[in-house]
């Protein structure tokens, strides 16, 4: 089997998006409640998160755990992780009030997908055995809609939804490099290898995709559609960020990624010949063609390698790694048929549309 490293293809020509734009810092966002206005008003006073009314704690147990509210105020911490905001200090990255609100939510949502899951697979064979083969019936599936009927400004509310993850993609699952050994931090490094360009910049994932976005119109700064995207699109980074910066939910992160290389190479075929279809341009059409070549490969490795790798060190991770399979598979699944109700009544899928495509 070849490295995963040497499937990169080059990539057509295309209109590059700037490297400033997307490595730029984002500016805060409003709030979209109690909790994420306390902590946008932390991160731009200095000071602490003081929610509106009552102790922090019960303003998270009030808190819809999939909510507008708190998946914004999550996201928030979290970015202080990665690029940070623009006028935010740095420093606030580790500062104890601002993670002690942080590990309140993030227990408010792991509870509840625990709570969702509770009748869930324990085992990997179980959690992955329904990936490994097409369903018959892709009605609900978004790419399936993409590629036979979806038009062109669905084509870019998508993208800028997923812009959230792609103009990082690969960052979250980093943090797991270190907590491996052996064979799973071998194969991990190799695939990631890849996700990062195989050291070429210009064909790191996440330049490819800010160069999708260019094709479509889109502003691809790093953070541009963050006001726009609703929670349940939130909860799928967030779930990403949550899990790489623990340690102790190491067999969660690599369930998560595994089933997203396990489930990415058939949806990329689908959006890339959607991309075709509406004319949306090459490097829009190449992000989605890159992945289905490349991720073919990375599902074999991160199963047999990474997955099996780990769990020869660790067995006892073995329901963890099945619980980051099932919740991304949940949160995926939401934020689909969220997407579709809107879609399939002619509506907006972002909480503001996006301007027509100049």
């Amino acid at each position: 089997m070849p490295p995963p490293g040497r499937l990169s293809t080059a990539p057509p020509p295309v209109r590059r998006a700037s490297a400033g734009a997307s490595g730029s810092r984002p500016p805060l966002v409003e709030e979209r409640g109690e909790l994420s206005a306390a902590v946008t008003r932390a991160l731009r006073s200095g000071g602490p998160p003081v929610p509106g009314s009552g102790s922090r704690s019960d303003s998270v147990q009030r808190a819809d755990p999939y909510g507008e509210d708190l998946q914004l105020a999550l996201y928030l911490l979290y970015e202080l992780h990665y690029r940070g905001f623009d006028g935010v200090d740095d420093e606030r990255e580790w500062d104890p009030d601002l993670l002690q609100l942080r590990r309140a939510m993030e227990a408010r949502f792991l509870d509840a997908l625990r709570a969702d899951l509770s009748e869930g697979p324990r085992s990997v064979e179980d959690a992955f055995a329904p990936l490994l083969v097409e369903p018959a019936d892709l009605s609900g599936s978004l790419s399936h809609h993409l590629q036979h009927r979806g038009e062109l400004w669905q084509l870019r509310e998508y993208a800028a939804l997923r812009s959230l993850y792609h103009l990082k993609e690969a960052d979250p699952h980093a943090w797991v490099i270190p907590r491996l050994t052996g064979r799973a931090k071998a194969a991990m490094v190799a695939i990631e290898y890849d996700e990062f360009g195989a050291g070429r910049a210009d064909r790191i994932h996440a330049q490819l995709f800010a160069d999708l976005m260019a094709d479509l119109g889109l502003d691809p700064t790093y953070g541009r559609y963050l006001d726009r995207v609703p929670a349940c699109l939130l909860a799928t980074v967030n779930l990403m960020s949550l899990l790489g910066l623990h340690r102790a939910l190491r067999g969660a992160l690599v369930g998560h990624f595994a089933c997203v290389e396990v489930t990415s190479s058939p949806g990329s075929r689908r959006l890339a010949r959607a991309m075709r279809r509406c004319a949306a341009g090459p490097a829009a059409e190449h992000f989605y063609a890159e992945h289905v070549e490349a991720d073919a490969v990375h599902e074999q490795v991160v199963r047999h390698e990474v997955i099996g790798g780990l769990l020869a060190a660790e067995p006892d991770l073995e329901a963890d790694v099945a619980f980051g399979c099932a919740a991304t598979v949940l949160l995926e699944d939401r934020l689909a048929s969220y997407i579709r109700e809107h879609w399939d009544h002619g509506r907006s899928a972002l909480r503001s549309p996006l301007p027509p495509q100049e």
